[in-house]
């Protein structure tokens, strides 16, 4: 007999399982448009040469060590992290209303502000956009959150944000119930509220009585402009709003495997920070008790120096072109091919995915038949395309749609 009998195996999770059917198929052609993470023209990881530049910096400077950073994390970072999320010259920066905690990159944050909410503010009810990031509600809910709901995001018949139902979402639910915004380029329809609506989506959310909580893990990377991918953040913040931010720099400074996040929190009244601030010193304790030090080194430095932080933009900025002109070049044969559907929204998405509209029996057949690997939602890493496979994935698209029916 073991403790362990009858534990059942679960699920795989899809992402890395279909990443890793993937590398092992054996098939001459095939295209990974599965993982979320930055691809070269030559389909190769790129380590940006800012980073590795002060990588090298950081290996040989004697005076670094390998002490523990602060339970909250490491205090330039910190700063650096949230100054970039909300601007240096914000009301909550300048009014002494805001403060970050690292965090173990974006997930890191999500779970860190979960579990506060839940258990020190002893809020359990969390809405996320539908559909959303696979692993939202399974970081809610296993932060304590009992009632993990859906708000209306995506029009799958329009392929646009469905504003009306997404409001009408929000006026109905209960006041204090904690609402999940994704900052930008919105994983997985690559589709962002207009800063019109968001700025409904704000007074709803004020109205009601809301909380807000903002994950954005690709500033910069989503536009090559870290301030218009802020917009929607530093809007809720003037409009005096109390909030949480994920930020992960996971995909903008390519540190994936590094584990670099913060969570930037806004409050109303600065005399809560330092009951925050220890509640949340617990939180953090009971999970990594003290986060690493080597990929926020990194990011501090990068961000508080002006020269390396030139090289920065230019790097998100090489990387947000690409993508658009990758979504640019698969619009583009699909229209020549004259695929069934409408396309156009390729181009109108924004960031790292295309949540494509293909259906689950025709991304089986994409991937059986022609080694396009996908996830089943139809979502897409435009990443994954260049110009040497762009045109063998719209051709594919486009025997699919043919082959198999839908309502695209």
């Amino acid at each position: 007999m073991s403790f362990f009998d009858g534990i059942p195996v679960a699920p795989p999770i899809e992402v890395f399982h279909k990443n890793k059917l993937y590398l092992e198929e054996t098939a001459p052609v095939k295209v990974n448009l599965t993982i979320g993470a930055y691809r070269t023209e030559e389909g190769q990881p790129w380590v940006l040469p800012v980073v590795h530049e002060t990588e090298v910096e950081i290996a040989n400077d004697t005076s670094l060590n390998h002490e523990y950073l602060p339970v909250l994390g490491h205090e330039g970072f910190r700063k650096a992290a949230t100054e970039l999320v909300l601007g240096e010259d914000s009301p909550a920066i300048k009014e002494g209303r805001s403060f970050g905690v690292q965090c173990l990159s974006g997930t890191g944050a999500l779970r860190a502000g979960a579990e506060f909410l839940a258990h020190v503010c002893n809020m359990k009810t969390v809405y996320v956009s539908n559909p959303t990031w696979g692993n939202h509600k399974l970081v809610f809910k296993k932060a304590g959150f009992t009632a993990v709901n859906d708000y209306t995001f995506w029009d799958y018949d329009n392929k646009r944000v469905h504003i009306e139902k997404l409001l009408a979402d929000l006026e109905g639910a209960p006041e204090k119930s904690v609402i999940i915004l994704h900052g930008c380029a919105h994983n997985p329809t690559g589709m962002d509220p207009t800063q019109d609506q968001w700025k409904q989506i704000c007074e709803v959310i004020k109205k009601k009585n809301l909380f807000t909580f903002f994950d954005i893990a690709y500033q910069g990377f989503a536009s090559g402009d870290p301030a218009a991918d802020a917009w929607a953040i530093r809007y809720f913040v003037e409009q005096g709003m109390e909030m949480v931010v994920s930020q992960s720099f996971a995909k903008n400074f390519g540190l994936y495997n590094e584990r670099v996040g913060n969570l930037t929190v806004v409050v109303n009244n600065p005399a809560v920070i330092a009951g925050f601030q220890s509640q949340m010193s617990l939180v953090i304790r009971a999970n990594w008790s003290n986060p690493p030090a080597h990929g926020a080194r990194i990011v501090h430095k990068v961000l508080t120096t002006p020269a390396r932080r030139e090289q920065w933009n230019q790097s998100i900025q090489a990387m947000s072109s690409r993508i658009k002109q990758m979504r640019a070049a698969l619009l583009n044969k699909l229209t020549e091919l004259q695929t069934p559907g409408t396309w156009g929204h390729i181009t109108q998405q924004i960031g790292m995915f295309s949540y494509t509209g293909l259906t689950t029996a025709q991304v089986d057949h994409l991937i059986s038949t022609h080694k396009v690997f996908l996830l089943s939602d139809g979502r897409i890493n435009i990443c994954g395309l260049n110009t040497k496979n762009v045109d063998y994935v719209a051709k594919a698209i486009d025997e699919t749609v043919r082959a198999v029916k839908s309502n695209i």
